[in-house]
């Protein structure tokens, strides 16, 4: 005997819903077989009489009466993982079914421990981080946990931790704030804004997270899970983001760089008056190459970017590219962290500003080198600090970007003031000056220090 469902008959909403007809579709009790589309009003579900089915046709309800039917994308979502707000929602809506009595222990279909163990060995710890959140107090979570020990043991501490956080979150709650649906003031249900969204940043955060190994690295975990704590390392830089959105302008002429010199012999008399004022009779012109080169300006943190000295570098090297970075510390690549600010003779209308962190300092080199003509200098403008996408020093990305500079020649400068001599001159530093570089430059005289023990 199939059991009637009606979504018509779940209301209370106060966030504008309107109450109309909905199509129900026969599901089943597998993952993935059941839904709530509240935006075409089509819900999915198992229709049998069994105690499974009923708890998970109370989960689906449960998402038509408390889980906004439009998200208005603004400020209250910006760098949240879409993922990461499903898996968290899920986690809200379990905990109100089970306080309105259901067994959530029912929730499984027996996947879950050979889906864990995948996620282990395929070390895919943001796809654990929110699968977990979605069977959190469900008799699926059990299961995934046993297959994630198999797969990759190392992660379960964190994974428990974050566990503890969730919950705790939940508990903040009585049932109704829990599942509250009038809107605040960014448009949101207010017990989705308070719950799910500030779970989703934790989770997001979590997630691009490296997986801690050690007690000190559980440690930081834990505390970047607490309200204001400093983002986990996530032991990887972040993808590049160009600013696409600079105009460019072609330098003036009259910009002071001279491409004839005087000569005494020649194809072309450009200097005529130069037979009686020169003792060396240099009358004829001599074409001579304009500079180029690429600088990399590291726009993080305390490194100001002066337009005069920016001024000043173009003058002495005008085709050169100049490319300005910073990353936003946990930024998923919403954000611009590089930008052009000179190209072979066009020049940006605008400057933007720093996002704070590095985040990207390999990848900028990489790019720098592959867009190199010939031997020319690459100049960079740095303190040395190398950070991942979520500002923290990591000795392997640290190595990654010294093995560049010391394979490539590229030249270490502090200032911008420096690099216009620096690209005319294309000598790099030496073992002496590399200490005043930070991490960067411990590292090469490490490095250094090594290669001369080699023999």
């Amino acid at each position: 005997m199939k059991s009637l469902v009606h979504p018509e008959l779940v209301t209370g909403r106060d966030d504008g819903f309107v109450a109309r007809a909905w199509t129900v579709k026969p599901g089943s009790t597998q993952r993935g077989s059941a839904s709530c589309n509240l935006s075409d009003r089509i819900l999915e579900v198992p229709l049998g009489p069994d105690a499974t089915s009923r708890v998970v046709r109370a989960h689906e309800l449960m998402h038509a009466r408390v889980s906004p039917h439009v998200l208005v994308n603004g400020d209250a979502l910006d760098g949240l993982a879409p993922r990461a707000l499903e898996c968290a929602e899920e986690l809200r809506v379990n905990v109100l079914v089970a306080r309105l009595g259901f067994d959530t222990d029912l929730l499984h279909d027996g996947s879950e421990k050979s889906g864990g163990r995948r996620l282990g060995e395929a070390d895919d710890w943001s796809e654990a981080v929110c699968f977990l959140m979605a069977v959190v107090a469900t008799g699926a979570e059990k299961g995934f946990l046993a297959g994630v020990r198999l797969g990759r043991a190392s992660w379960l501490p964190a994974l428990r931790t974050l566990r503890k956080r969730a919950l705790s979150l939940m508990d903040q709650f009585d049932t109704e704030s829990l599942g509250a649906t009038r809107l605040n003031e960014d448009q949101l249900p207010v017990g989705y804004a308070a719950v799910t969204v500030t779970l989703a940043r934790v989770l997001t955060e979590a997630m691009s997270a490296r997986p801690p190994s050690t007690p000190l690295e559980l440690q930081a975990f834990r505390r970047s899970l607490v309200p204001g704590g400093r983002r986990a390392s996530s032991g990887r830089f972040a993808p590049l983001v160009f600013d696409d959105t600079l105009e460019m302008t072609s330098r003036p002429r009259s910009s002071g760089v001279r491409r004839h010199r005087p000569s005494a012999s020649g194809v072309e008399m450009r200097f005529p008056s130069r037979l009686l004022t020169d003792p060396q009779r240099r009358a004829f012109a001599r074409r001579t190459s304009v500079p180029g080169g690429i600088a990399l300006i590291d726009q993080s943190g305390s490194m100001d970017l002066d337009p005069e000295e920016l001024a000043g570098l173009l003058r002495r090297a005008p085709n050169a590219v100049v490319v300005g970075y910073s990353h936003r510390p946990g930024d998923l690549g919403g954000t611009a962290n590089v930008w052009l600010l000179a190209e072979r003779g066009a020049v940006a209308r605008t400057c933007p500003s720093g996002n704070i962190g590095n985040g990207v300092d390999g990848p900028v080199l990489r790019w720098a080198l592959a867009r190199r003509r010939g031997r020319e200098p690459i100049v960079w403008i740095t303190d040395g600090q190398i950070t991942d996408s979520n500002d923290h020093p990591v000795d392997a990305l640290t190595t990654e970007c010294a093995l560049l500079v010391a394979r490539h020649d590229v030249i270490l400068v502090r200032e911008v003031a420096d690099a216009a001599p620096a690209v005319l001159r294309g000598t790099a530093k030496g073992p002496s000056d590399w200490p005043q570089f930070g991490r960067l430059g411990r590292k090469l005289v490490e490095m250094h220090h090594f290669s001369m023990s080699q023999g």
